[in-house]
């Protein structure tokens, strides 16, 4: 083990496909990441099943997500790259933090009131009043001094810190505090049929740019994609959400700045831009694509290194569990 701080992050499987958000506002800084940390990169499949999910569906699901992770630039050799559920400490110590956790405090959660509002109260079920609190079991298990996360995830983080203060001070010293990494550089990516929107799976279909989208079906979404009557090109998030998503979306893919862009498009239609955005997209994203379906074309290879990345993981999950156990009193197995 080198002398490099820990980190942990991860995504749901929650879908056949990472979408462009997903892409550009996580994994290409998670690849950047795996150079400064060791990194854990995670495929949360227990947040998965706080909503109903088919189960051939979420295992295929899964695979493709890991696919994807490694396509973009997650390396194997640098980072562990693994699936929750393959690591059981992870439901072990979110046990121990649900007996330090308050109802309240869990009840001001607002992902929980989010989602519990769009599904009515009877529905939602209890994994997802207290995933907050697994969430900060994933984060705590790695001991990482930071943890890279949207603005939307600052509140998680907060307990997740609030958690490990509290232990630490009623057991003794065992888990090291993360700071949030606030990805404020990270692209907002937004829907291309509601620009005010964050691109979101559970938005309309044809606003949402798929990784494992085909060239043609990128290219329609682009060409179609909202913008507004007065056909200037520039940036301007509220009076022009759409044509300012475009060169967002411009920008993050190639390196090239706004201000650059809005010269070069000066005087140009919103058809070039988007046209010419299809193009840079369908090429950033294709090689992507292909290495996602080499790898799922090898389940075997795939199964071997998510193995790898989980057995990496274990170990020092294990050892933060070994900790946690014996601070709170459990009395350990005979060898």
């Amino acid at each position: 083990m080198n002398n490099k701080p820990n980190l942990l992050s991860g995504m749901q499987p929650s879908a056949g496909s990472l979408h462009l958000g997903n892409y550009l506002g996580a994994l290409v800084n998670w690849a950047k990441l795996q150079d400064e940390y060791n990194a854990f990169y995670c495929i949360v499949d227990l947040h998965a099943i706080t909503v109903p999910q088919d189960p051939d569906e979420l295992r295929a699901n899964t695979r493709r997500t890991a696919a994807q992770y490694l396509a973009a630039g997650i390396d194997s050799d640098k980072a562990s790259l693994f699936v929750q559920s393959h690591v059981p400490a992870h439901a072990q110590l979110a046990w121990v933090l649900q007996c330090i956790t308050g109802m309240g405090e869990a009840g001001r959660m607002t992902q929980f009131k989010d989602k519990s509002q769009k599904t009515g109260a009877d529905s939602a079920s209890v994994g997802l009043y207290t995933y907050p609190i697994l969430q900060a079991a994933d984060i705590l298990l790695y001991q990482p001094k930071a943890v890279p996360v949207g603005e939307d995830q600052r509140q998680h983080i907060e307990l997740t810190r609030d958690l490990a203060i509290r232990f630490n001070a009623r057991f003794g010293e065992t888990f090291t505090i993360p700071e949030a990494i606030i990805l404020k550089e990270t692209a907002k990516i937004f829907d291309l049929q509601n620009p005010t929107a964050k691109m979101s799976k559970s938005g309309d279909p044809k606003g949402l740019v798929n990784i494992m989208d085909d060239s043609d079906t990128i290219t329609k979404k682009f060409k179609t994609a909202v913008t507004d009557t007065d056909g200037e090109i520039r940036f301007d998030r509220e009076a022009k959400p759409g044509v300012s998503n475009l060169l967002g979306i411009y920008s993050a893919v190639t390196g090239e700045s706004i201000r650059s862009l809005e010269d070069r498009f000066a005087g140009a239609g919103y058809g070039a831009l988007k046209g010419e955005l299809a193009d840079v997209v369908v090429a950033h994203l294709d090689p992507i694509r292909g290495r996602a379906e080499d790898l799922l074309s090898d389940p075997g290879e795939l199964d071997r290194l998510l193995a790898v990345g989980a057995a990496r993981a274990d170990e020092q999950a294990e050892k933060t569990l070994k900790a946690v156990y014996e601070a709170v009193g459990f009395m350990a197995p005979r060898a």
